[in-house]
């Protein structure tokens, strides 16, 4: 068992080995940044969507009531006739 562990720590010791291990911490940090990141724009993505219907829904909104403004002096103009 003593020769095992011997081995191991003679394996890990190696820069060849350490080199492995920095490529490999890189890689796992670099995927965890680019999901990190593709989160991110969708997020954006869809927040720019909403905002878009919200600005769609609010002049709706403005050109109804310019509308029922418009009626309401349409109906009142008819009465004083």
């Amino acid at each position: 068992m003593e020769e095992a562990i011997g081995a191991y720590r003679g394996i890990t010791a190696t820069d060849e080995f350490k080199e492995i291990e920095r490529l490999r911490t890189l890689a796992r940090h670099n995927e965890a940044s680019a999901l990190g990141h593709a989160r991110r724009e969708e997020r954006a993505k869809w927040q720019a969507v909403v905002a878009n219907k919200d600005a769609k829904i609010a002049a709706n909104e403005a050109e109804i009531a310019a509308n029922k403004a418009e009626i309401a002096r349409l109906r009142s103009q008819l009465g004083q006739n």
